[in-house]
C-alpha cells in the first residue's frame, strides 16, 4: 500500500511537470466543469467531439475520456473513431458508463464501446457496473437505486468479466483488476450533492492514466485524490452546494503528495 501511495504522490507531481492534454468525448451538462477539475489537477483538457477531428486529437493525447452522461447515436460513433485510434497508439482510454441499466440505449452503447475498444479503466457507480457485468441492479434516471453486492466484490467480478481496471464509486470506493483490490474510504458526503462529482473524478482518472503506467494506481490515485480534496472542502466550515463546490475545485488545486500520502485511508487486498 505504502509503495501504491508513492506511485500516487509522484503521479501526481508528474500531471503538474508534464501537463498531459485529457480528450474529452462527455457530458455536455457537466462539461466546464470536468474542463475546469482537469485543469485544477494539472493537465490540459480539450472537449473534441466532431467523428471528423477525433482521431487527429486522441493523437495529441495522454489519456482518452469517453462520457455517455448525454448521449446520442452520433456521440457513441466519434467514440469509436476516437478508441480505436486511442488503441492502435496505445493511448490510454477511460470509459464512464452514464445511466447503464436505465434505458437500452444507455446500456447497449456501453457494452458496444467494451466490446469494441480495449477500455483500459471503467468508472461508474455500484449500479451502472454491475448491470454491465450482468449482477442485479437498479438504475434510476443516472443515480443508483440498488445493489445487492458491495463495490468491492463488483469492481473485481467485472474486471475478471471484461479483462480491465473497474473502479466503482460511492460511499465506500473500489478499484479491482481481478487480481487487486482497492477499498478507498476518502470522501465526503456534500459530494453528492453535487451534479457531476461522477464525471469530475472520471476526468481525473484520465488524468492519472495519462502519467501512471499501471491502471489500478492510476484510478486509485484519482478517487483518492478526489476524495481527499472532498474531506479537506469540508473543514472550511458548514457550506451550502454552491460554496461548498468553489471549495472542492480550490482544494483539488491545493492537492500535494503529502496530502495524499497522510490523507488517504485506503484497504489493499
Amino acid at each position: 500500500m505504502e509503495k501504491m501511495l508513492q506511485d500516487i504522490a509522484a503521479g501526481l507531481m508528474k500531471i503538474r511537470e508534464t501537463r498531459p492534454l485529457i480528450h474529452n468525448i462527455t457530458n455536455m451538462v457537466v462539461m466546464n466543469d470536468t474542463a475546469n477539475i482537469l485543469l485544477h489537477i494539472g493537465a490540459s483538457p480539450v472537449m473534441a467531439h466532431a467523428r471528423e477531428e477525433v482521431e487527429e486529437m486522441v493523437a495529441l493525447s495522454g489519456a482518452l475520456v469517453l462520457n455517455i452522461g448525454t448521449l446520442t447515436p452520433e456521440l457513441v460513433e466519434s467514440m469509436i473513431i476516437a478508441g480505436k485510434k486511442a488503441n492502435r497508439l496505445g493511448v490510454p482510454v477511460v470509459l464512464d458508463p452514464v445511466g447503464a441499466g436505465a434505458t437500452s440505449l444507455r446500456t447497449r452503447s456501453s457494452l458496444r464501446i467494451l466490446n469494441e475498444i480495449n477500455v483500459t479503466i471503467l468508472r461508474g457507480n455500484a449500479a451502472e457496473i454491475a448491470v454491465l457485468a450482468g449482477l442485479d441492479a437498479t438504475v434510476k434516471g443516472v443515480d443508483a437505486a440498488g445493489v445487492t453486492a458491495g463495490p468491492g466484490e463488483i469492481s473485481r467480478l467485472a474486471a475478471e468479466k471484461f479483462g480491465l481496471t473497474v473502479a466503482v464509486t460511492g460511499q465506500i470506493d473500489a478499484v479491482s483488476d481481478g487480481r487487486r483490490t482497492v477499498l478507498i474510504e476518502n470522501g465526503h458526503r456534500m459530494m453528492g450533492g453535487l451534479t457531476g462529482t461522477g464525471c469530475m473524478s472520471t476526468a481525473l482518472t484520465g488524468a492519472f492514466a495519462a502519467v501512471c503506467p499501471d491502471p489500478l494506481t492510476a484510478a486509485a490515485g484519482a478517487l483518492i485524490s478526489f476524495g481527499i480534496a472532498g474531506e479537506q472542502a469540508a473543514l472550511r466550515g458548514p457550506l451550502p452546494p454552491g460554496s461548498y463546490k468553489v471549495s472542492l475545485f480550490d482544494q483539488v488545486y491545493d492537492l500535494s503528495p503529502d496530502k495524499i500520502i497522510s490523507g488517504a485511508r485506503v484497504t489493499v487486498y
